[in-house]
């Protein structure tokens, strides 16, 4: 059962990390007709709230327990001021550096914050270490963040001098 989520579970996860630039820059173009990035945000996650309930009305989720959850850990509320750090982060910056930099950026923070939340157990995550193997794809995914930005920087001394 495990390989078979697993299986089924990868190609997700591609897709869905294929939508993240297309996110970026229909957000962006959001943005500037809306006059400005916090806009788009805003827009953006009303957009998304629509979704959401959408989906939950149409496969009948129950309501939450607000009661509960105001009794869970603080930092569970922080998943929304993450996603408006993000959008709007992806809204000013993926348009001056272009989609490629801009993500092997995200992904390179992305896999550091996992390895960290993985190795002190942070935020719910079980706490184990990171492997050999693990930290090489790290370095190599931090190599990439360089080598995207290489012509960029490149450019930029070229100019300054």
């Amino acid at each position: 059962m495990h390989n078979l989520f697993a299986l089924l579970a990868l190609p997700i996860a591609l897709v869905a990390g294929a939508v993240v630039p297309l996110q970026a820059g229909a957000n962006g173009a959001l943005g500037r007709a809306l006059g400005h990035p916090l806009w788009a945000s805003v827009v953006s996650l009303g957009v998304s709230a629509i979704v959401a309930v959408t989906v939950m009305l149409v496969l009948r989720v129950p309501a939450p327990d607000f009661a509960l959850a105001a009794r869970g850990p603080a930092w569970g509320w922080l998943g929304g001021v993450a996603g408006v750090f993000y959008l709007t982060a992806a809204l000013i910056l993926a348009p001056r550096l272009g989609s490629g930099p801009f993500m092997a950026a995200v992904i390179a923070g992305q896999m550091l914050a996992s390895l960290a939340l993985d190795r002190y157990g942070w935020f719910g995550f079980a706490a184990k270490a990171a492997t050999p193997p693990q930290l090489l794809g790290a370095a190599l995914i931090i190599a990439g963040v360089i080598s995207m930005q290489w012509p960029a920087a490149a450019g930029l001394a070229a100019k300054t001098a």
